[in-house]
């Protein structure tokens, strides 16, 4: 049986090469087994003998964004600070105050394990159905083994529960706790938390902050060569605040991604590049710290494949990956179709995903969306409106806003 097909796209985006125009997908087993002309994937795969039929009646179809970067974990409420930064406030100073990551910890702390869960529920719905596939969920704002192991249950429990894949990071180096100073709780990350989130078996990668007046290169070292000899893969939060060293100590290490990177440098990039580290780009971050952006140009001039992700959290307060995109666009200078490669191939590089995911060429997870727009230039162009009407995650329709999907003979009663 036939999982879907989607037919009568005005356009559907492969990845970076191919676009189909008057075109459709045809799924089975939640992989992706023809895309093309309509006429010529209908006759081989008719929509009537499918589980779900999708005319996306002169739609564009464009793969789920992989958002790579998420800290979407937590509770408690920040919207104060934000208000606060733009009376002038800087991040350092709202951070030095008890406010920022610090006071995140406080409310996960006070949190019980369902208010957790629910939270992060709650927002991959929303991710969901503005897109979004597949997502990283990093822990850190527990700061103690106890509450940064229950932040990856919630991971893992969201997991099983949404249908959004959700990738698992370790992340107890976020920030220094305020009755610790950064040599001793790097020991603490070391020789405590790691082995107990390598016992509990959740996580996947291990992130650090690597950043001026939290961890710095040494520190940071030690965490992500502990994490790996644990079986966890590298990333690293580098020159976001300031230009330290974290993009060349992502390239020494091997790390699968090295994110923010407001303040790297063309020679980070090359090393980023020769490392085959995926260069992970927040222009929401940014947008909400009124920064500077980064500059796209240098590491794809350099060979990397970019991503662009959300970087979600209670300091940068949008789930929105289409909303990533139009910032990359206006804010870094990226065609359309470059932004919207970096938010699903590139995203899916930044997860060390190598089954195409990110893409809809044959043999892909069958992760896509539907727009509510005659090509994906929509995304960026509407900005602030959400264009998605119809998801699949692995070939089944998983959000249906405009009634879209046709179910066919099997699901039928």
């Amino acid at each position: 049986m036939i999982d879907a097909v989607v037919h009568g796209a005005g356009e559907v985006v492969v990845g970076p090469d191919a676009v189909h125009e008057d075109a459709a997908v045809a799924v089975a087993d939640g992989r992706v087994v023809a895309v093309g002309p309509t006429d010529e994937v209908t006759r081989e795969y008719p929509p009537e003998n499918a589980v779900a039929a999708v005319d996306a009646a002169g739609r564009a179809v464009i793969p789920g964004f992989v958002d790579s970067h998420t800290h979407g974990v937590f509770a408690g409420d920040r919207s104060d600070e934000f208000a606060a930064k733009l009376r002038g406030k800087t991040y350092r100073e709202i951070l030095a105050e008890g406010g920022g990551i610090l006071r995140t910890v406080r409310a996960v702390r006070g949190a019980g394990d369902e208010r957790l869960l629910g939270n992060l529920l709650a927002h991959l719905d929303t991710m969901l159905a503005h897109g979004t596939t597949t997502v990283e969920v990093k822990s850190g704002y527990g700061l103690d083994a106890e509450t940064e192991l229950r932040l990856l249950e919630a991971v893992a429990a969201a997991d099983d529960r949404h249908p959004v894949d959700v990738v698992a990071t370790f992340m107890g180096a976020h920030a220094v706790p305020e009755d610790r100073d950064a040599d001793e709780y790097t020991d603490e990350v070391v020789d405590d938390q790691l082995p107990a989130v390598a016992e509990q078996g959740i996580a996947e990668f291990c992130d650090v902050f690597c950043e001026e007046g939290v961890f710095s290169v040494e520190q940071s070292r030690r965490v992500l060569e502990a994490g790996a000899e644990y079986g966890l893969t590298p990333k690293v939060h580098a020159e976001e605040l300031a230009h330290i060293g974290g993009s060349q100590l992502a390239a020494d290490v091997g790390a699968a991604s090295a994110d923010h990177l407001l303040h790297a440098t063309e020679a980070d990039a090359a090393a980023l590049a020769e490392a085959g580290v995926t260069p992970v780009l927040l222009p929401g971050t940014a947008f909400a710290l009124g920064a500077d952006y980064a500059d796209p140009a240098q590491f794809a001039e350099a060979g990397a494949t970019v991503a662009v992700a959300s970087d979600f959290n209670p300091n940068c307060h949008s789930q929105s990956m289409a909303m990533a995109v139009a910032l990359a666009c206006v804010g870094m200078g990226m065609a359309p179709r470059d932004a919207l490669d970096a938010a699903t191939r590139g995203g899916a590089a930044a997860l060390n995903r190598a089954d195409g995911t990110g893409t809809l060429r044959a043999g892909a997870p069958a992760d896509l969306i539907v727009l509510d727009a005659p090509s994906h230039v929509h995304v960026p162009y509407s900005f602030g409106v959400n264009r998605v009407a119809t998801v699949l995650k692995d070939g089944a329709v998983v959000h249906d806003a405009d009634g879209l999907a046709v179910p066919g003979p099997e699901v039928t009663q």
